[in-house]
């Protein structure tokens, strides 16, 4: 995290159990974000929060470390079995990401934690629910129909989290949501947890319908957008939008870079260019395979894929460290879109630069755009050196990326307290 991002509450000031404090020590953080400080002290007291904060400002920290909490400073009921905390994602992504953090934070609780979606690992997926579980993270339809078959049941809930509620609305999973909810203990009798990057009407309806009097934080900045992220747009022609792309990726020479396109056609198309012009990249869209699709998201965190090329799949909820630069070669049709889509980079306090191309089919929406953000983007001339040419495509290879990655370092857990 960037100092100039962060709070001057330390999270030893909070009164975190002491696994969640060791484990928030090993990962570095010492210092809340805004969000953070804001909201752990009413959710560690048992109060229902509904958080609103930009993009990339440590949300899911908030809500885990809130949860986890709990979890260890209350006696488990005699007889019971979990889950205990149940976190609602909309997107698979989104899950086991999420499911990725709280394995980081609670590693020395000694809690189980499981993530269910769909496309992929149906009874993998079950065969861990029937295990037992303590905290279970997934996106609505796969939760739904496990418990329909009666896999885990909802009556021991302790504390519930929506993530990115707005999301929800936008894919369609409020009905659901509402089911879930509704098959748990009553809202007084749970803690209940609400993040989004916005806090419109119809998410405070919900909120009110099925929270115990939220306690509402709201952090605003000064710009819809990252204060850190560098726009910058040219305004090019379809036919020289990958030469412009190639120009863009040989001058500015990103690390890590994430390019949006509309279509999953069109992300094949971009990814086959920079494939056959010597540029490493991956593609993440709808139709990719659940089990590529995670084995690329691992790759780019990683380091060892520097470009991944996406629809709006991803812009919206991932967190992915040190992206140095977002590329909307399509502009996003959706104003919010164009938010979610450059907050992938200049994150927790980061700077990063956001470059988008306007040609003739999807420059109308830029009016809207730049009224939602409320700045006129600066706009670069298309210089005939920025026009690179090019090699034909190459065909799309989904290669299994090396494995690797950091692991967690052994000591005794902590243990729940068991009800005397």
């Amino acid at each position: 995290m960037q100092k100039d991002h962060l709070t001057h509450i330390p999270f030893s000031s909070l009164g975190l159990n002491d696994a969640l404090l060791e484990s928030v020590e090993d990962a570095g953080f010492v210092h809340c974000t805004p969000i953070q400080a804001a909201t752990l002290p009413l959710a560690i007291q048992g109060q229902d929060v509904a958080g609103q904060a930009q993009t990339g400002t440590g949300k899911t920290a908030a809500f885990l470390l809130a949860a986890l909490h709990h979890l260890m400073e209350t006696p488990v009921p005699e007889g019971e079995v979990g889950p205990w905390t149940l976190v609602i994602a909309p997107t698979r992504e989104l899950a086991v990401q999420i499911h990725r953090d709280a394995e980081l934070l609670g590693r020395y609780t000694g809690l189980k934690f499981a993530v269910v979606y769909g496309g992929t690992g149906y009874d993998s997926q079950r065969r861990q629910l029937e295990s037992g579980v303590d905290v279970l993270i997934g996106t609505p339809g796969r939760l739904i129909d496990y418990y329909k078959q009666g896999v885990y049941k909802l009556s021991n809930i302790e504390v519930v989290v929506l993530d990115e509620a707005d999301r929800m609305f936008d894919l369609g999973f409020i009905a659901d949501i509402r089911y879930l909810l509704r098959k748990m203990p009553p809202p007084d009798q749970r803690i209940n947890l609400l993040f989004s990057a916005t806090l419109s009407n119809r998410v405070m309806e919900l909120a009110y319908e099925h929270m115990n009097n939220p306690q509402v934080v709201r952090i605003e900045t000064e710009h819809v957008t990252a204060d850190k992220v560098r726009q910058a747009l040219y305004h090019v022609s379809g036919h020289d939008k990958i030469p412009l792309l190639l120009g863009v990726l040989r001058q500015q020479a990103p690390k890590r870079t994430m390019i949006f396109v509309n279509t999953k056609r069109a992300a094949d198309r971009v990814t086959e260019y920079l494939l056959g012009n010597g540029y490493e990249a991956g593609v993440l869209s709808g139709d990719i395979p659940q089990h590529k699709r995670l084995r690329l998201l691992e790759a780019f965190q990683r380091g060892e894929l520097p470009i991944l090329v996406a629809t709006d799949v991803a812009a919206r909820g991932l967190h992915i460290a040190d992206v140095t630069h977002v590329i909307n070669f399509d502009l996003p049709q959706e104003r919010e879109d164009y938010v979610h889509r450059i907050g992938r980079t200049a994150r927790v306090g980061a700077s990063g630069d956001a470059i988008s191309f306007a040609c003739e089919e999807y420059v109308y929406s830029l009016p809207e755009i730049e009224d939602f953000i409320g700045q006129k983007i600066s706009a670069l001339p298309v210089t005939e050196d920025l026009l690179l040419e090019y090699k034909p495509p190459k065909r799309l290879e989904h290669r299994r990326p090396p494995p690797g990655g950091d692991r967690p370092r052994n000591r005794t857990p902590h243990r729940r307290p068991a009800r005397t």
